[in-house]
């Protein structure tokens, strides 16, 4: 059976912009970079692979896959750090767009990355786990 998703892929215009999002405001550890091509961060036992739109949207060594628009992702923040990552993001200029109570406990915050990707902290057990 299948376990978790390994990795998620989103695509960006500027890898110098995301990449200083990501791992500096975000602090995602940077595990992989290809000037022009991609960069890709470790978020727990999973890879955020994020790659350049332009660069790889006619590639042919994988099947082809490419997302366009505002995609969504939710990040679980670590147990009791909910606040601390909200307030960093807040000191960062990131614009919190909504804040919500789930109805099985837990809440979780919405803002934008550079590209206008609609991203999500959320506390653990918010879907029960």
């Amino acid at each position: 059976m299948l376990s978790q998703i390994k990795e998620t892929a989103i695509y960006v215009r500027d890898l110098q912009r995301t990449k200083a999002f990501y791992a500096d405001v975000l602090g995602l550890p940077l595990i992989g970079e290809r000037g022009g091509r991609h960069v890709f961060f470790r978020v727990g036992p999973s890879i955020l692979l994020c790659f350049n739109a332009e660069a790889t949207r006619d590639e042919v060594d994988v099947p082809r896959h490419f997302g366009e628009g505002e995609l969504h992702l939710a990040f679980e923040a670590e147990a009791g750090r909910y606040d601390e990552i909200k307030a960093k993001l807040e000191e960062a200029g990131v614009e919190i767009e909504a804040e919500l109570s789930w109805p099985r406990g837990g809440r979780s915050f919405y803002f934008r990355d550079p590209d206008r990707h609609c991203l999500e902290v959320v506390e653990p057990g918010i879907w029960g786990d």
